[in-house]
Protein backbone atom coordinates (compact mmCIF):
# COMPACT_ATOMS: atom_id res chain seq x y z
CA UNK A 1 0.00 0.00 0.00
CA UNK A 2 1.43 3.32 -0.87
CA UNK A 3 2.06 6.16 2.03
CA UNK A 4 0.46 9.19 1.14
CA UNK A 5 2.91 10.70 3.48
CA UNK A 6 5.62 10.57 0.68
CA UNK A 7 5.71 11.87 -2.56
CA UNK A 8 4.89 9.65 -5.55
CA UNK A 9 7.64 8.62 -7.84
CA UNK A 10 7.35 7.74 -11.51
CA UNK A 11 10.00 6.34 -13.85
CA UNK A 12 10.36 9.89 -15.42
CA UNK A 13 11.75 11.23 -11.97
CA UNK A 14 13.86 8.42 -12.02
CA UNK A 15 15.33 9.95 -15.01
CA UNK A 16 13.32 7.57 -17.57
CA UNK A 17 11.90 8.92 -20.30
CA UNK A 18 9.25 6.60 -21.79
CA UNK A 19 7.82 9.00 -24.24
CA UNK A 20 11.40 10.15 -25.70
CA UNK A 21 12.04 6.44 -26.55
CA UNK A 22 8.69 5.94 -27.84
CA UNK A 23 9.19 9.00 -29.67
CA UNK A 24 13.06 7.68 -30.97
CA UNK A 25 11.62 4.38 -31.87
CA UNK A 26 8.74 6.08 -34.59
CA UNK A 27 11.85 8.00 -35.87
CA UNK A 28 13.92 4.89 -36.39
CA UNK A 29 11.19 3.22 -38.31
CA UNK A 30 11.44 5.13 -41.78
CA UNK A 31 15.18 4.47 -41.72
CA UNK A 32 15.45 0.72 -41.04
CA UNK A 33 12.29 0.44 -43.93
CA UNK A 34 14.65 1.91 -45.93
CA UNK A 35 17.48 -0.73 -45.67
CA UNK A 36 15.17 -3.59 -46.15
CA UNK A 37 15.99 -6.57 -48.54
CA UNK A 38 15.68 -9.69 -50.29
CA UNK A 39 15.36 -12.49 -47.12
CA UNK A 40 13.58 -10.16 -44.53
CA UNK A 41 10.20 -11.13 -42.54
CA UNK A 42 8.03 -8.85 -40.65
CA UNK A 43 9.15 -5.51 -39.86
CA UNK A 44 10.18 -3.87 -36.37
CA UNK A 45 8.36 -4.05 -32.93
CA UNK A 46 8.41 -7.66 -32.74
CA UNK A 47 10.13 -9.90 -30.02
CA UNK A 48 12.75 -11.02 -32.54
CA UNK A 49 13.34 -10.70 -36.15
CA UNK A 50 13.05 -13.10 -38.81
CA UNK A 51 15.05 -14.03 -41.71
CA UNK A 52 14.74 -16.46 -44.86
CA UNK A 53 17.55 -17.32 -46.16
CA UNK A 54 16.02 -19.19 -49.08
CA UNK A 55 14.47 -16.32 -49.84
CA UNK A 56 17.91 -14.16 -49.93
CA UNK A 57 18.99 -17.24 -52.28
CA UNK A 58 20.94 -19.70 -50.45
CA UNK A 59 20.64 -22.99 -51.17
CA UNK A 60 23.60 -24.58 -48.74
CA UNK A 61 24.64 -21.30 -46.67
CA UNK A 62 26.83 -21.04 -43.28
CA UNK A 63 25.59 -17.99 -41.36
CA UNK A 64 28.77 -16.46 -40.05
CA UNK A 65 28.25 -13.55 -37.27
CA UNK A 66 30.24 -10.87 -35.78
CA UNK A 67 30.07 -8.47 -33.35
CA UNK A 68 32.32 -4.72 -32.42
CA UNK A 69 31.71 -1.01 -31.32
CA UNK A 70 33.59 2.09 -32.15
CA UNK A 71 36.09 2.22 -29.64
CA UNK A 72 37.39 5.39 -28.32
CA UNK A 73 36.54 7.76 -32.07
CA UNK A 74 33.13 7.54 -29.96
CA UNK A 75 35.01 9.95 -27.88
CA UNK A 76 35.49 12.76 -30.86
CA UNK A 77 31.58 12.97 -31.23
CA UNK A 78 31.23 13.64 -28.00
CA UNK A 79 33.71 17.03 -28.21
CA UNK A 80 32.37 18.10 -31.65
CA UNK A 81 28.87 17.25 -31.58
CA UNK A 82 28.98 15.24 -34.79
CA UNK A 83 27.26 11.76 -34.47
CA UNK A 84 25.89 11.02 -37.73
CA UNK A 85 28.97 9.19 -38.82
CA UNK A 86 29.95 6.70 -36.09
CA UNK A 87 27.15 4.32 -37.49
CA UNK A 88 28.67 4.33 -40.19
CA UNK A 89 31.49 2.66 -38.24
CA UNK A 90 29.68 0.41 -36.36
CA UNK A 91 28.42 -1.26 -38.77
CA UNK A 92 31.56 -1.38 -41.04
CA UNK A 93 33.52 -2.64 -38.03
CA UNK A 94 30.87 -5.55 -38.40
CA UNK A 95 29.91 -6.39 -41.64
CA UNK A 96 33.74 -5.93 -42.98
CA UNK A 97 35.01 -9.00 -40.22
CA UNK A 98 32.42 -11.26 -41.59
CA UNK A 99 32.80 -10.38 -45.09
CA UNK A 100 36.19 -11.42 -44.59
CA UNK A 101 34.95 -15.11 -44.24
CA UNK A 102 33.28 -14.79 -47.52
CA UNK A 103 29.96 -13.79 -45.79
CA UNK A 104 27.53 -11.63 -47.53
CA UNK A 105 26.24 -9.43 -44.53
CA UNK A 106 22.68 -10.19 -44.19
CA UNK A 107 20.70 -8.21 -41.24
CA UNK A 108 22.24 -5.67 -38.76
CA UNK A 109 20.68 -5.06 -34.67
CA UNK A 110 22.50 -2.09 -32.74
CA UNK A 111 22.75 -1.39 -28.77
CA UNK A 112 22.67 2.35 -27.92
CA UNK A 113 22.59 3.04 -24.16
CA UNK A 114 22.74 6.22 -22.80
CA UNK A 115 22.24 8.28 -19.48
CA UNK A 116 19.80 10.57 -21.25
CA UNK A 117 18.28 10.23 -24.29
CA UNK A 118 19.38 13.65 -26.06
CA UNK A 119 17.22 14.93 -28.80
CA UNK A 120 18.41 14.33 -31.79
CA UNK A 121 21.28 12.88 -30.80
CA UNK A 122 19.97 9.07 -31.15
CA UNK A 123 18.18 9.39 -34.11
CA UNK A 124 21.80 10.90 -35.74
CA UNK A 125 23.37 7.91 -34.83
CA UNK A 126 21.03 5.43 -35.86
CA UNK A 127 21.22 7.74 -39.00
CA UNK A 128 24.67 6.62 -39.71
CA UNK A 129 23.82 3.32 -39.08
CA UNK A 130 20.99 2.38 -41.44
CA UNK A 131 23.55 4.42 -43.83
CA UNK A 132 25.96 1.64 -42.83
CA UNK A 133 23.27 -0.64 -43.73
CA UNK A 134 22.52 0.44 -46.96
CA UNK A 135 26.35 0.80 -48.18
CA UNK A 136 26.50 -2.74 -47.13
CA UNK A 137 23.48 -4.14 -48.43
CA UNK A 138 22.38 -5.89 -45.23
CA UNK A 139 19.17 -4.80 -43.47
CA UNK A 140 18.66 -2.96 -39.72
CA UNK A 141 16.38 -5.36 -38.23
CA UNK A 142 15.98 -4.13 -34.67
CA UNK A 143 18.24 -3.11 -31.71
CA UNK A 144 17.74 -1.80 -28.49
CA UNK A 145 18.11 1.91 -27.06
CA UNK A 146 18.91 2.07 -23.09
CA UNK A 147 18.37 4.74 -21.20
CA UNK A 148 20.54 4.51 -17.56
CA UNK A 149 20.36 7.16 -15.69
CA UNK A 150 23.92 7.60 -14.24
CA UNK A 151 25.61 4.79 -16.08
CA UNK A 152 26.94 7.55 -18.15
CA UNK A 153 28.12 11.42 -18.05
CA UNK A 154 25.99 13.33 -20.06
CA UNK A 155 26.06 13.54 -23.63
CA UNK A 156 27.80 10.51 -23.67
CA UNK A 157 26.79 7.02 -24.64
CA UNK A 158 28.12 3.23 -25.66
CA UNK A 159 27.27 1.87 -28.75
CA UNK A 160 27.85 -1.96 -30.21
CA UNK A 161 26.45 -3.80 -33.28
CA UNK A 162 25.59 -7.31 -34.12
CA UNK A 163 25.84 -8.54 -37.88
CA UNK A 164 24.41 -11.82 -39.19
CA UNK A 165 25.75 -13.12 -42.65
CA UNK A 166 25.92 -16.10 -44.54
CA UNK A 167 27.91 -17.76 -47.49
CA UNK A 168 27.48 -20.64 -49.37
CA UNK A 169 29.37 -23.71 -47.81
CA UNK A 170 32.02 -24.11 -51.14
CA UNK A 171 32.79 -20.28 -51.23
CA UNK A 172 33.94 -20.11 -47.28
CA UNK A 173 36.47 -17.75 -46.87
CA UNK A 174 40.00 -18.27 -46.37
CA UNK A 175 40.40 -21.29 -48.74
CA UNK A 176 43.95 -22.19 -46.76
CA UNK A 177 43.81 -25.39 -48.97
CA UNK A 178 44.26 -23.50 -52.23
CA UNK A 179 46.76 -21.23 -51.02
CA UNK A 180 50.42 -21.29 -52.43
CA UNK A 181 53.84 -19.37 -52.08
CA UNK A 182 53.74 -16.62 -55.00
CA UNK A 183 49.64 -15.72 -54.48
CA UNK A 184 49.68 -12.38 -54.67
CA UNK A 185 48.16 -9.89 -52.14
CA UNK A 186 46.08 -6.72 -53.39
CA UNK A 187 44.88 -3.90 -51.09
CA UNK A 188 42.53 -1.97 -51.48
CA UNK A 189 42.51 1.95 -50.08
CA UNK A 190 40.96 2.57 -46.55
CA UNK A 191 39.20 6.09 -45.99
CA UNK A 192 41.87 7.33 -43.18
CA UNK A 193 42.13 5.48 -39.32
CA UNK A 194 38.77 3.62 -39.38
CA UNK A 195 37.98 2.88 -36.19
CA UNK A 196 41.08 1.96 -34.79
CA UNK A 197 43.88 3.19 -32.87
CA UNK A 198 42.26 6.84 -31.52
CA UNK A 199 43.53 6.50 -28.21
CA UNK A 200 46.85 7.50 -29.68
CA UNK A 201 45.30 9.53 -31.99
CA UNK A 202 44.26 11.60 -28.85
CA UNK A 203 46.93 11.36 -27.27
CA UNK A 204 48.47 12.90 -30.11
CA UNK A 205 46.50 15.78 -30.55
CA UNK A 206 45.93 16.50 -26.96
CA UNK A 207 49.86 16.80 -26.67
CA UNK A 208 50.06 19.18 -29.79
CA UNK A 209 47.82 21.21 -28.30
CA UNK A 210 45.03 21.16 -30.26
CA UNK A 211 41.35 21.54 -30.04
CA UNK A 212 38.93 19.32 -33.30
CA UNK A 213 37.39 22.31 -34.49
CA UNK A 214 41.10 23.09 -35.49
CA UNK A 215 42.11 23.15 -39.07
CA UNK A 216 43.20 20.00 -39.97
CA UNK A 217 47.52 19.76 -40.41
CA UNK A 218 46.16 16.80 -43.43
CA UNK A 219 43.27 18.28 -45.22
CA UNK A 220 40.82 21.30 -45.89
CA UNK A 221 38.27 20.49 -43.17
CA UNK A 222 38.63 20.53 -39.31
CA UNK A 223 40.68 18.47 -37.45
CA UNK A 224 37.42 16.54 -35.77
CA UNK A 225 35.80 16.08 -39.51
CA UNK A 226 38.92 14.41 -40.94
CA UNK A 227 39.59 12.42 -37.84
CA UNK A 228 35.61 11.11 -37.76
CA UNK A 229 35.67 10.29 -41.66
CA UNK A 230 33.83 6.94 -41.54
CA UNK A 231 34.91 3.30 -41.92
CA UNK A 232 34.51 2.40 -45.82
CA UNK A 233 32.43 -0.40 -46.14
CA UNK A 234 33.69 -3.21 -48.81
CA UNK A 235 31.14 -5.75 -49.47
CA UNK A 236 29.65 -4.33 -52.78
CA UNK A 237 33.34 -4.86 -53.99
CA UNK A 238 34.31 -7.91 -53.01
CA UNK A 239 31.25 -10.31 -53.24
CA UNK A 240 31.30 -10.70 -57.20
CA UNK A 241 34.89 -12.01 -56.61
CA UNK A 242 34.02 -14.12 -54.05
CA UNK A 243 31.56 -15.88 -55.65
CA UNK A 244 32.96 -15.77 -59.07
CA UNK A 245 35.82 -18.05 -56.59
CA UNK A 246 38.40 -15.87 -57.50
CA UNK A 247 39.11 -14.55 -54.24
CA UNK A 248 41.56 -17.38 -51.98
CA UNK A 249 41.30 -15.05 -49.00
CA UNK A 250 40.57 -11.59 -46.94
CA UNK A 251 41.61 -9.61 -44.30
CA UNK A 252 40.09 -7.15 -43.28
CA UNK A 253 42.53 -4.47 -41.55
CA UNK A 254 41.32 -3.19 -38.38
CA UNK A 255 43.42 -3.06 -34.82
CA UNK A 256 47.03 -4.62 -35.28
CA UNK A 257 47.52 -3.25 -38.90
CA UNK A 258 49.01 -4.84 -41.65
CA UNK A 259 51.18 -6.51 -39.32
CA UNK A 260 48.84 -8.43 -37.36
CA UNK A 261 45.61 -9.05 -39.68
CA UNK A 262 46.93 -10.07 -42.89
CA UNK A 263 48.28 -13.67 -41.07
CA UNK A 264 44.78 -14.57 -39.92
CA UNK A 265 43.44 -15.32 -43.28
CA UNK A 266 46.87 -17.64 -44.01
CA UNK A 267 47.57 -21.14 -43.28
CA UNK A 268 50.61 -22.30 -40.58
CA UNK A 269 53.23 -22.84 -43.53
CA UNK A 270 52.81 -19.55 -45.36
CA UNK A 271 53.36 -15.87 -44.14
CA UNK A 272 52.74 -12.64 -46.09
CA UNK A 273 55.56 -10.52 -47.00
CA UNK A 274 54.52 -6.83 -48.10
CA UNK A 275 56.11 -4.68 -50.15
CA UNK A 276 55.63 -1.34 -47.43
CA UNK A 277 56.97 1.04 -50.90
CA UNK A 278 54.29 -0.57 -52.63
CA UNK A 279 51.50 2.24 -51.73
CA UNK A 280 52.00 5.73 -50.57
CA UNK A 281 49.97 5.89 -47.34
CA UNK A 282 47.54 8.63 -46.68
CA UNK A 283 48.26 12.56 -45.23
CA UNK A 284 46.52 11.76 -41.33
CA UNK A 285 49.32 8.95 -41.10
CA UNK A 286 51.97 11.32 -42.07
CA UNK A 287 51.26 13.40 -39.91
CA UNK A 288 50.10 11.07 -36.97
CA UNK A 289 53.78 9.58 -37.25
CA UNK A 290 55.77 13.41 -36.88
CA UNK A 291 53.18 14.86 -34.73
CA UNK A 292 53.62 11.53 -32.23
CA UNK A 293 56.99 10.45 -32.71
CA UNK A 294 56.13 7.12 -33.95
CA UNK A 295 58.40 4.54 -35.15
CA UNK A 296 57.55 3.01 -38.64
CA UNK A 297 56.55 -0.02 -36.92
CA UNK A 298 54.71 1.10 -34.46
CA UNK A 299 52.72 2.59 -37.00
CA UNK A 300 51.95 -0.62 -39.20
CA UNK A 301 50.99 -2.33 -35.49
CA UNK A 302 48.38 0.40 -34.69
CA UNK A 303 46.74 1.71 -38.06
CA UNK A 304 45.70 -0.11 -41.39
CA UNK A 305 48.14 3.25 -42.86
CA UNK A 306 45.41 3.52 -45.61
CA UNK A 307 44.82 -0.03 -46.70
CA UNK A 308 41.66 -0.86 -45.24
CA UNK A 309 40.86 -4.65 -47.15
CA UNK A 310 43.21 -7.18 -48.23
CA UNK A 311 42.57 -10.36 -50.97
CA UNK A 312 44.91 -12.90 -51.59
CA UNK A 313 44.87 -13.98 -55.21
CA UNK A 314 46.77 -16.47 -57.52
CA UNK A 315 49.14 -14.74 -60.06
CA UNK A 316 46.89 -15.35 -62.65
CA UNK A 317 43.56 -13.85 -61.69
CA UNK A 318 45.54 -10.68 -60.06
CA UNK A 319 44.78 -9.22 -63.85
CA UNK A 320 41.10 -10.14 -63.36
CA UNK A 321 40.70 -9.13 -60.02
CA UNK A 322 42.03 -5.65 -60.00
CA UNK A 323 40.09 -5.24 -63.13
CA UNK A 324 37.31 -5.84 -61.75
CA UNK A 325 37.99 -3.59 -58.52
CA UNK A 326 39.15 -1.04 -60.56
CA UNK A 327 35.47 -1.43 -62.51
CA UNK A 328 34.30 -1.11 -58.50
CA UNK A 329 35.62 1.96 -58.24
CA UNK A 330 38.52 0.96 -56.36
CA UNK A 331 42.23 1.67 -56.90
CA UNK A 332 44.06 -2.00 -56.28
CA UNK A 333 47.53 -2.19 -55.36
CA UNK A 334 49.55 -5.45 -55.08
CA UNK A 335 51.04 -5.03 -52.15
CA UNK A 336 53.23 -8.23 -52.03
CA UNK A 337 52.85 -11.95 -51.70
CA UNK A 338 52.36 -15.29 -49.99
CA UNK A 339 55.87 -17.02 -49.10
CA UNK A 340 56.93 -20.53 -47.34
CA UNK A 341 56.93 -19.56 -43.16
Amino acid sequence: MSDPSKTSLSYRDAGVDIEAGERLVDAIGPLAKATRRAGVMGGLGGFGALFDLKAAGYSDPVLVSGTDGVGTKLMLAFETGIHNTVGIDLVAMCANDVLAQGAEPLFFLDYFATGKLEEGIAEAVVSGIAEGCRLSGCALVGGETAEMPGMYPPGHYDLAGFVVGAVDRDKLLPRMDTMTAGDLLIGIASSGPHSNGYSLIRRIVEREGLSYDSASPFSNTTLGEALLTPTRLYAEAALPLIRKGLVKGLAHITGGGLTENTPRMCPDHLAPVIERKAWTPPPVFEWLQSAGNVTEDEMHRTFNMGVGMVFAVAPEDADTVCAALQTAGEAPVILGRLASA
